[in-house]
């Protein structure tokens, strides 16, 4: 197997795209708003993939946080905040802010199942930093460690209880960056003392299936590369620090701030300590040079993988429980609402 999760270019597959996947056998896929159609649409392209490859249990996944990143909208799928709301209601009612946050996710993992998607990359753990760059900003569940591993737990515990397993992003923490790493590199000039804050949500949730890397520097541990294409970071921050004994993966490892060509980039992640490469944008260059760049998955990632997706269910169809646990999640947003 590949250690690698591909896109694909459409809403069905090529004939290009069948006979490449088939035979490179990669860990998982990615879906983006181009594969998603309508429900009946998506469920036949994510039954193909299984089909594929004769795998009950296979990672497919998406980026489904609420909010400015959902690929899944309305009018054919339910929506979802942003983590900014759960933010603004844990000020007055924690404990309903964590629960609006459990029966949300679990509705969207619902909704996610009955698609044919095992794996969302969500909650992200990032701190919300003032002065930052928005490429976190409203997606943050707040400025404090302990209330976002709270609700980013909630989060986790949500999904699982819909059949399908979250993952937290960005470790080691994209609050502080003051550009986007899908532009341009960040460089966080930040001590280990402050760096402490950004790594407890992690560290509380370290338990998590699968997690993900963020492409940025922290001169503090690693003057020359960033998180995901450094074994410094990896080694004493992310699996020492944190404790993350989790499925590995990079960020979308096209993005502009890396340097190099995607295969290069994939090769060092790899070996960097990375899991999997995820690679999102179904160029067929790069998934070839990724294939030609990377081992064959070892033995260890086989089994996060294979652990990361044991309790995963695909749904016959959506169940009755969705509407009711969204109109659960509103009712207590609501009392946001009422207080401003």
């Amino acid at each position: 197997m590949v250690p690698a999760i591909f896109g694909c270019s459409g809403t069905k597959l090529t004939a290009d795209e069948r006979a490449f996947f088939r035979d490179a056998d990669p860990a998982g896929y990615i879906l983006f708003g181009r594969n998603c159609e309508d429900a009946r649409q998506l469920r036949a392209l994510t039954d193909e993939l299984r089909e594929l490859h004769g795998r009950d249990h296979l990672l497919i996944s998406i980026d489904q946080e609420g909010g400015r990143v959902a690929r899944l909208r309305p009018p054919h799928w339910a929506a979802y905040p942003s983590g900014e709301a759960f933010d603004r209601l844990y000020q007055l009612a924690p404990a309903s802010a964590i629960e609006a946050a459990r029966v949300g996710a679990k509705a969207m993992g619902l909704e996610l199942s009955a698609m044919g998607i095992t794996v969302d990359y969500h909650p992200p753990l990032d701190l919300r930093q003032e002065g930052a760059h928005d490429v976190i900003g409203d997606r943050s569940l707040g400025h404090d460690p302990m209330q976002v591993a709270a609700i980013g737990r909630a989060i986790l515990d949500g999904l699982a209880a819909g059949g399908v397993t979250g993952c937290i992003k960005h470790m080691p923490g994209h609050g502080r960056a003051l550009c986007d790493s899908h532009k341009e590199m960040p460089t966080v000039h930040a001590s280990a003392g402050e760096l402490a804050a950004d790594l407890e949500p992690f560290r509380k949730l370290n338990g998590a299936l699968i997690g993900m890397t963020g492409h940025l520097k922290f001169p503090v541990w690693d003057e020359a590369l960033p998180a995901t294409l450094s074994e410094t970071i990896i080694k004493e921050i992310i699996r020492g620090e944190i404790g993350f004994d989790g499925l590995l993966l990079t960020d979308d490892i096209d993005m502009e701030a890396l340097d190099g060509s995607v295969p290069e980039r994939s090769g060092k992640a790899i070996a960097a300590g990375c899991d999997i490469v995820l690679n999102c944008w179904a160029r067929m260059d790069d998934m070839v040079g990724i294939c030609e760049a990377v081992p064959t998955m070892s033995s260890r990632t086989a089994e996060r993988l294979a652990k990361a997706l044991e309790g995963t269910q695909v749904a016959d169809g959506l169940s009755d429980d969705a509407g009711e646990l969204l109109a659960k999640r509103d009712a207590l947003l609501a009392i946001a609402g009422e207080a401003a």
